[in-house]
This record gives C-alpha cells, structure tokens and sequence, in this order.
C-alpha cells in the first residue's frame, strides 16, 4: 500500500510540473461540450457576481497602537484574497485575520490589502512591488482558481508564486499560501467540467505546495475547506455561487489562522507542543499529493538528522490543525482604528 501511495504521489506531481491534466485528458470528443459548458458557467457567473470590490479594510487593529510597531501584514493574490462577495471589510478574510492576530500577538496588526480581484499568478510581481513598499512582516497569499479557468500551465502558475515567495522571504516577511481551492464544487459548472476542475484544482495546489516550501514559505491547503463543506452547505457561497460568502470566507480564515501566527511566533505554546509530535514528515512532493486532497492541511520545510533535504528532495511536515475561533465582524469593527463597515 506503501508503495501505491508513493507511486500514485509521483504521478500526480510529475502531471501538475509538466502539466499534464490538461483538456486532452478528457478526449478530443469532449471538447466542444467542455467548452461550451466553460462559457455557459462563466455567463452565469458574471451576471451574478460584484462589480465591486469590498471595502479595504486597511489600518491599525489590536491594543497599543500607538505605544509599539505594528505587525505589517500584507494579503496578496485574487478575489479571495479580496472578499469579492461579501459587502463589510469586517467580512473579510484580511480583516479577520489581522483582528485574530492582534488578539494573539497583545500587539497591534497593520493591515495592507494589495490583493487584486481577477488576477493569475502572472501578475502577483507589481502586488509584491507593493507589499514589500510596506515592509511587511507577514505575507498571506491566497490564488490559483484564476490560473485553472485560463488553463494556464501549472508550471508557469508556480514559477511565478514561487518568484513572488522568494522575494517576500528575501526581504525578511513570512509567507503562508493558501492554495488553489476546488474548483469542482462550483454548481454552475456541469458534468463532465466540473470533475475535471477538480483534478486541475488539485495537481495545481500540489505544484504550489512544493514550489512554496522550497521557496522558503509554507501552505495551507483551501481545496478541501472550500470543498466538501461547501458542496454541502450553499450558505458558504455567496450569491453568484462562485465566491465565498461572509461565513465561507469565515470558514477559510480559521483555518489559515494558526499557520499565520505560528510563522511569526504567536501560535499558542500549549498547542503548538501538542503537534509537534503528530506532524507527518515527508518528502515535499509526497507531502503535497497529500495535503491537496486533506482540509486544513499545513505544509512547511522541516529537517531530518539536520538535514533539510533527503533522497526524496525537501524534508516537510504536515500539521492539521483545528480550525480557529475568529473574532466575528462587529468585535473587528471594536478592535479597528479606522471604520471597517
């Protein structure tokens, strides 16, 4: 058994490096209807979706601002980086997590959003321009679903995340990715499409997974946090059944919370002891198959006799944690310098 999950492990990962899984998989007898059921989602999913993007929520949250340097915590990416769909900063998954943080750290958090809604990967480099203008002690990044509707190579999606890593590590932040969410629960899109933007969901959060932690950040993995719950509970989508609503964004938040406060050393000791002990240490491809499929999952570079990499390539750990409690959006709206409504 073993051995079949290690193989299976392989093949998953060389298809997303040298992007397999691509339209061809399906048989060249389906695409015209694959095409056609592409087009028919996207209508039905722009005629419902914001022109608008919510508020920032850009500022100061937490005691003692003013008395200590705020933490600078920047989010990147797309949409869900954005909160497209929910209407309150205090919705979103930015605002949430600087609140958290704030409340975990005892010291204030400095939110900057550079997330831009609608981008791939190609154009994280001018948000990175951005973020590292701010000199951000933590960075969030949340993209991929951009990547999968354009069908862009998985390779080149996570040449330039692992660019985008490397520059924000480079410069002294933390990085935490969260990864590409499964596109397979999207109930405008029909059968056969949404089994295969499943697949590609999933080989493209395995490729960002192992670029991420060989550029020196770690992962969280969103597929199945923004998967199974959410193909069984439509309130976590918002009304053009694509983005998140303001409890599905919730949903992804807590989740991404621990990892967050654990890069820069606020993760609660008590827990952080009762982990320690239980994380997986695998290979960093073994260990991205894994986590692409497994809600919640963690994945960050580890050493093993000293050694950060084996045979295998990089050493990493998968860590599941329970997800967080998050402060709800009238208690941001307290813990804010500036308005957040």
């Amino acid at each position: 058994m073993a051995v079949t999950r290690a193989g299976r492990a392989r093949r998953l990962v060389a298809a997303t490096a040298y992007g397999g899984g691509g339209v061809g998989v399906a048989g060249a007898g389906l695409l015209g209807l694959l095409r056609l059921q592409a087009r028919a989602a996207r209508r039905r999913v722009e005629a419902r979706t914001s022109r608008q993007d919510p508020p920032s929520g850009d500022g100061v949250y937490g005691r003692g601002r003013g008395r200590v340097r705020p933490l600078v915590f920047t989010v990147l990416g797309d949409s869900s980086a954005v909160g497209l769909g929910v209407e309150r900063a205090g919705e979103t998954p930015g605002v949430l997590l600087a609140a958290a943080l704030a409340e975990l750290a005892e010291r204030p958090v400095r939110l900057v959003r550079v997330a831009v809604s609608g981008a791939e990967s190609c154009e994280l480099d001018p948000q990175v321009d951005r973020a590292l203008a701010e000199r951000p002690d933590l960075a969030l990044v949340m993209i991929g679903a951009n990547d999968v509707t354009t069908r862009t190579r998985p390779a080149v999606s996570v040449a330039h995340l692992a660019d985008a890593v490397r520059r924000l590590r480079e410069a002294g932040a933390q990085v935490v990715v969260g990864t590409c969410p499964d596109l397979g629960t999207i109930r405008p899109i029909g059968q056969p499409l949404r089994l295969l933007a499943r697949r590609w969901s999933r080989q493209l959060a395995a490729a960002q997974t192992i670029a991420v932690v060989e550029a020196g950040g770690r992962t969280v993995s969103l597929g199945s946090v923004l998967g199974p719950s959410f193909a069984q509970d439509r309130s976590l989508f918002s009304v053009d059944e694509f983005h998140p609503s303001a409890a599905g964004y919730a949903s992804a938040a807590a989740v991404l919370l621990p990892a967050l406060a654990d890069s820069v050393g606020v993760w609660p000791a008590r827990d952080e002891r009762r982990l320690r002990g239980r994380g997986r240490v695998r290979p960093v491809a073994r260990a991205a198959a894994r986590a692409a499929g497994r809600p919640g999952t963690e994945v960050r570079a580890t050493e093993v006799r000293g050694s950060v990499t084996g045979p295998l390539g990089t050493w990493a750990r998968l860590l599941r944690r329970r997800p967080s409690d998050l402060p709800t959006p009238e208690e941001v709206t307290q813990a804010a310098e500036i308005p957040v409504g």
